[in-house]
């Protein structure tokens, strides 16, 4: 398969820690320019280092404003965006009746509406361009939900049914888009400053809770996943002409992706005769003479 050699300008979400910073050194290392963003660019600074070839701005992916500006900054520096990575993210861990709406909006507006925001404000120069990529970086929580992850498996559902739509809407403006589904991996996703747990409020679930509260703290900085190799991939998979739609990023994750798969042909096999049963025989639709 062929590939893109030119140097290309990239957009980061999230780059002040986890994934972020190594998809930025990664898309560096490989010759690129960058636009790192996060909300406290100090800390962005700090954890990409010092580059030519790398702009640092300030960017929370909830505030359309900040999407605006971080956008025209780029253009401004860089004169084109040619990858935008949406990765800004956060976990709210509950159960769906203990997460109250406010952590479900919190968890819907960074993980959904953000890359909404972000891509809303990048599009006008790709479609300008007539080139672009748009990688939005989902989960396997994007194709299989979880208990006691039902608002992030929410919003990576949601990111990724926006995300195959969005892949028509510009395609006929040399645009291309691909969902990255990564599984578990050693990032700080789960650290205190990225994870938020619901507060245990019913008794029905307590001895769940407690039991998923220990499981998920005990897996902090234990996953199996390398968030550097998985960076590589990406600049690679970015490379591609076409890159794919979609890149499922280690064993794990295609394990789960098979099994989803599974599971789905096995419901339709089950039910194949009652479904095909409510077709509405054409005739029937006929006015009589």
């Amino acid at each position: 398969m062929p590939h893109k050699a030119a140097k290309k300008v990239w957009f980061i979400t999230g780059a002040g820690r986890g994934m972020g910073v190594d998809f930025a050194k990664a898309a560096l290392a490989a010759g690129h320019a960058v636009v790192a963003t996060g909300r406290d660019t100090d800390a962005v600074a700090k954890a990409v280092g010092k580059s030519d070839d790398l702009l640092v701005v300030k960017l929370d992916v909830t505030n359309r404003d900040d999407a605006a500006a971080a956008a025209g900054a780029a253009v401004d520096r860089f004169g084109r965006i040619d990858v935008l990575v949406n990765n800004a993210g956060n976990f709210f861990a509950g159960y769906f009746e203990e997460l109250t709406p406010e952590q479900i909006d919190r968890q819907l507006g960074t993980l959904l509406l953000g890359p909404m925001n972000v891509t809303r404000a990048i599009l006008p120069i790709m479609r300008k361009q007539r080139s672009g990529h748009i990688i939005s970086i989902s989960s396997t929580a994007g194709l299989v939900g979880f208990a006691f992850c039902s608002a992030y498996a929410a919003a990576k559902f949601g990111l990724e049914g926006w995300m195959e739509s969005l892949q028509q809407e510009v395609a006929p403006f040399g645009i291309t888009t691909t969902i990255v589904n990564p599984g578990f991996f050693r990032t700080e996703l789960l650290e205190a400053a990225s994870v938020t747990y619901a507060e245990p409020s019913i008794e029905d679930y307590a001895d769940r809770t407690a039991e998923q509260l220990k499981w998920w703290q005990a897996q902090s900085g234990q996953q199996g996943g390398d968030p550097a190799k998985l960076a590589r991939a990406l600049v690679a998979v970015a490379s591609e002409e076409p890159p794919p739609r979609r890149f499922i990023g280690g064993a794990d994750a295609i394990g789960l992706a098979e099994q989803k798969i599974a599971d789905l042909q096995a419901q339709i096999a089950a039910y194949r005769d009652l479904s095909t049963s409510l077709a509405v025989e054409m005739a029937s639709l006929k006015e009589p003479a």
